[in-house]
């Protein structure tokens, strides 16, 4: 049977056996491919290192092995916080803007995939099946071809893949994306996000592209692309709702809120997430409805994230002007109508916040999928379920088309839609939750990682 090689740039490292609450999400279900398979997860340890010397600490912790390396400090700040984080990030969510276009950081950024391929190359059998993830790592397939794997090799990408008119302002595009033809199979999130990839393959590559298959041929090679939606760990999050710790915090929110209505919204500080955007809207709902104040608080949890990058600074302080500009108008002595907290919390204390709270929002400017949509949707309460208020440009807006789809960018359609989900009748609400539930439930995480390696094993692969 063969064996599963994934490569990611960091690692997650399994719990040992018996520890408090087992992995859920992504890392869940790639362990429990790892334990059914056997095989290794490799990638950056996340430490760094004075010289590079392609030293793999290998480790084993219930029945999955890791495998990783450190990377010198210049490989981080050029690599990762440099080419993935102000160059792909940026463009790939539209915001050509914010996109830094650095030599230095594309010759890098190639390195470190270079020293990636030298390092995890003596670990994989001829036999293997490696699945490689995200923007980090696009060219790493052509580079295991480089150094004469002929191993199955898949290639998924977590984020959106922009249109060509925005991805041709990247110097070198075509090498970078004609890099991602060595994969056998390429995943993305949604069919938006594959139709723009395979709109650039015909466009820019001149590739031979059948839309109705998801096949693209240049040359001697033929890959498949395909949409496989990602979901969260259903069975794990519902399991975390069982705990104390949920309901706590379950009971802590509605205690505090005093029998006003919470509206809630969890994202990591993240410009592409609508955050200021989002605070307009609010702000636009209370301009046109001062009264709701006493009957509504919003509830913004937004760990920090990428802190020593300039534009994710930025993005803290506008949003704590616009959150302290709101609550400066709009409190009373016992009422403030947006709590902002910037740290970030469990799995079991969000299901208990997603329970509590009757309105969730979820408004990216631009997303992959947004899990955070399909766990606010699990942890309602099925007898008298919140709404969900979901962006039109979030991936899982294509699957979640009986939330109440919005336009981020726009304060008037965000205020209106907060005003029709607090009115809206529980029959209405219930009707809309059956129908997303079952989508949240059967298109699981698990799911998607079956298909996804079975297509890439069993499939009949173009080749």
């Amino acid at each position: 049977m063969s064996r599963l090689i994934v490569i990611s740039n960091r690692v997650a490292v399994p719990k040992a056996r018996g520890a408090a609450g087992a992995q859920g999400g992504l890392a869940g279900a790639l362990n429990s491919a790892l334990k059914e398979m056997g095989g290794i997860w490799f990638g950056w340890s996340g430490q760094e290192t004075d010289e590079f010397t392609g030293s793999v600490n290998l480790q084993r912790s219930d029945g999955v092995t890791t495998a990783t390396i450190d990377l010198e400090p210049q490989d981080i700040e050029e690599y990762y916080n440099g080419y993935a984080n102000r160059t792909l990030w940026p463009l790939f969510h539209y915001r050509i803007d914010l996109t830094e276009y650095e030599r230095e950081f594309g010759k890098r950024y190639e390195e470190v995939n270079e020293r990636f391929a030298e390092s995890v190359v003596p670990l994989i059998e001829p036999d293997d099946t490696v699945w490689v993830h995200d923007y980090h790592l696009i060219p790493l397939g052509s580079r295991l071809r480089e150094h004469g794997l002929k191993n199955r090799i898949g290639f998924f990408l977590h984020i959106p893949w922009p249109p060509t008119r925005l991805l041709v302002s990247l110097p070198y595009h075509e090498r970078l994306v004609g890099s991602m033809l060595d994969y056998d199979l390429i995943g993305f999130q949604n069919d938006e996000w594959l139709e723009s990839f395979l709109h650039y393959c015909r466009k820019e590559l001149g590739a031979d592209v059948d839309e109705a298959s998801g096949t693209v041929k240049l040359g001697k090679r033929t890959i498949l692309a395909k949409a496989f939606p990602i979901g969260i760990d259903h069975d794990h999050f519902m399991a975390q709702g069982e705990t104390d710790e949920a309901r706590n915090a379950q009971k802590r929110l509605i205690d505090s809120t005093r029998n006003r209505t919470a509206m809630i919204g969890v994202d990591r500080l993240d410009y592409s997430k609508g955050l200021p955007e989002r605070i307009d809207g609010i702000g636009r709902f209370f301009d046109s409805s001062p009264e709701r104040v006493r009957d509504l608080v919003y509830i913004q949890i937004a760990p920090p994230s990428r802190a020593d990058i300039g534009s994710y600074q930025d993005i803290r302080a506008l949003l704590e002007q616009k959150t302290g500009q709101i609550n400066g108008e709009r409190s009373e002595v016992d009422i403030v109508p947006i709590r902002y907290v910037n740290k970030g919390h469990s799995t079991a204390e969000l299901f208990g916040f997603y329970r509590a709270s009757k309105i969730g929002l979820v408004t990216p400017l631009r997303d992959g999928m947004n899990l955070v949509a399909k766990e606010y949707i699990a942890a309602q309460d099925p007898d008298d379920p919140g709404v969900l208020i979901l962006s039109r440009f979030a991936g899982a807006a294509q699957q979640l088309q009986e939330a109440l789809l919005v336009n981020p960018q726009s304060p008037d359609d965000l205020a209106h839609n907060i005003g029709l989900a607090l009115e809206m009748p529980r029959k209405e609400r219930i009707r809309r939750w059956e129908s997303l539930i079952g989508t949240v439930r059967d298109d699981n995480v698990i799911k998607w990682r079956e298909q996804f390696v079975a297509t890439l094993i069993g499939g009949n692969l173009p080749g």
